[in-house]
């Protein structure tokens, strides 16, 4: 396929799977507006997750599932798109709340979904703000909710794995939690920082390992980083 060739099908492509996640998370929202039950509300988020990729044409799948402890946990994964939480969401069962960044507010509709999922939002930038959130979600562990952190916090264009903060794993020492490592192939590739446009390729989701969280925010990066074969940002 010529080059000319190859931009107006991308082009097309793109619009189409931004016309598919549009309808479906609206009629997800929609949905879970009349569920009066999290868990529900949560299986039909994941469903919706399911098709979306399914009728984008992108081969997902997921790997170790059966690792994941019978009790409540803190899962960590690499962030490297804006489809990250849609591919975890779709991968984890539905007992999960996100935790997530709290510029996610500003986007009305996608606020108001994410609520209704259960969904906790952070302040990264105000320091005040943040520590008033952190005890929001410490309680949230305390009564026994599994959570899902991407403790990198943010992305950009390079392929590497930053830092991680240490709130997620506060949470689960505090709360005598054990972390649950996730590695997420593809998404750097389906939906590149600073795009709008997708692109067609396989994404996987591999969880690899539970540990206590002692020590588990170096392990775990360290885990993820060569899981997904990128470099550990100085």
């Amino acid at each position: 396929m010529t080059a000319t060739v190859r931009f107006p099908v991308r082009a097309l492509y793109g619009a189409y799977c931004l016309a598919l996640f549009g309808a479906l998370a609206t009629i997800a929202l929609i949905v879970n507006l009349f569920l009066p039950r999290l868990r529900s509300r949560r299986h039909v988020a994941g469903v919706c997750s399911r098709l979306f990729l399914r009728a984008a044409g992108i081969d997902f799948q997921v790997c170790g599932l059966e690792l994941l402890p019978r009790r409540p946990c803190v899962v960590v994964a690499n962030h490297a798109s804006y489809i990250d939480g849609l591919v975890a969401a779709a991968a984890l069962p539905p007992d999960f709340a996100f935790v997530i960044k709290k510029e996610m507010v500003r986007v009305p509709l996608a606020h108001l979904l994410l609520r209704r999922l259960g969904s906790e939002f952070v302040e990264r930038h105000d320091r005040h703000r943040g520590a008033s959130d952190a005890r929001r979600v410490l309680k949230v562990a305390a009564n026994g909710q599994s959570l899902v952190f991407f403790p990198e916090g943010t992305f950009d264009e390079v392929a590497q794995v930053r830092a991680f903060h240490a709130g997620a794993f506060a949470v689960a020492e505090r709360n005598g939690m054990p972390i649950v490592a996730a590695a997420i192939h593809g998404t750097r590739t389906v939906l590149p920082s600073g795009s709008a446009r997708m692109r067609r390729a396989p994404i996987r989701v591999e969880i690899l390992s539970v540990m206590d969280a002692d020590g588990a925010r170096e392990r775990s990066r360290a885990l993820i980083a060569a899981a997904i074969r990128e470099p550990l940002a100085p």
